[in-house]
């Protein structure tokens, strides 16, 4: 029960320390960025060694942190006094680990679990004999200085983050290349496009107009999508009623030639519309004139 408690603040510790030390990189490295754009590339390289090493402790404690949870949930395989294989790698790892922290509750988890396995399983995994120690975890734990090559892509990577121009020696020979390459074209850098023989009348009678040819209206009308119940939808524009006939209208006969000429002896007879004319058009001015002057006699 004591394990179980103290792995949890083990764990717990743990995340409070990566957050405090990520935030701390994030400032040295907006502190890489101000050297870098002041020209300080030396005082630089030597601050970034400081970032290296604080990531690099950073994934330490994550990968102790997840052997802590890998404890805690197969707490029940610890009861025996023997070490179970399968949590050998993650026991060892801790004992062999713990010591190079600063974290006081995964140093009391150590503490027991030495406690519990004995001093000779402790001192096989401080010295690693038996190599059952993670690997990973024991890269980690390398002092040596950083690699030229990981220094200089931490340097890149801090300058594009921040928009910092680094390094200017390789951007300023980049830039006199292209300006080389530049003169030896005689295009100036510019591409020359060919040109197209003009088209003859006959290509250009031929040719259908553009659409878009000529005045457009102020109002368009979107096409409606079409659907299962009407696969090819048109656009119906509204026009001026259709006139009916009304029951009055529908229930008069037409009246022949013969009934004509004897209800309206004068040659003019009323129309459909209640209008006078002949065949049903509208007489001129001289064809009156002259009817009138036979009404007259």
């Amino acid at each position: 029960s004591k394990l179980k408690v103290q792995l949890k603040l083990a764990i717990s510790r743990l995340r409070m320390v990566q957050q405090k030390d990520t935030a701390i990189a994030k400032q040295q490295r907006r502190q890489m960025a101000h050297l870098l754009e002041q020209g300080k590339e030396e005082s630089a390289r030597i601050r970034v060694e400081n970032v290296i090493r604080s990531d690099i402790t950073t994934e330490l404690l994550e990968i102790l942190e997840l052997y802590c949870e890998l404890l805690l949930a197969r707490i029940g395989l610890l009861e025996p006094k023997e070490c179970d294989p399968g949590l050998e790698e993650a026991i060892k790892s801790l004992i062999h680990a713990a010591p190079r922290t600063d974290v006081k509750e995964l140093q009391q988890a150590r503490q027991l679990l030495v406690e519990k396995y004995g001093k000779e399983f402790a001192l096989e995994a401080m010295e690693n004999s038996d190599g059952k120690v993670a690997e990973r975890v024991m890269n980690k734990l390398k002092v040596e200085p950083p690699d030229p090559v990981l220094v200089d892509l931490y340097l890149k990577e801090i300058a594009k983050t921040y928009g910092v121009d680094w390094p200017k020696r390789q951007n300023k020979e980049q830039r006199g290349s292209d300006e080389e390459e530049g003169d030896d074209d005689p295009s100036g850098g510019h591409t020359v496009k060919n040109l197209e023989e003009p088209l003859t009348t006959e290509e250009l009678s031929k040719a259908t107009p553009p659409r878009d040819l000529g005045p457009k209206s102020p109002l368009s009308i979107a096409p409606p999508s079409p659907s299962t119940d009407n696969l090819n939808p048109r656009v119906k524009l509204p026009g001026p009623p259709e006139l009916k006939p009304g029951g009055k209208m529908s229930g008069l006969k037409k009246q022949t030639p013969s009934t004509q000429a004897q209800s309206d002896p004068t040659g003019l007879h009323m129309d459909d519309q209640g209008k006078k004319g002949v065949g049903g058009k509208i007489p001129d001015v001289d064809e009156l004139a002259r009817r009138f002057a036979a009404l007259k006699k």
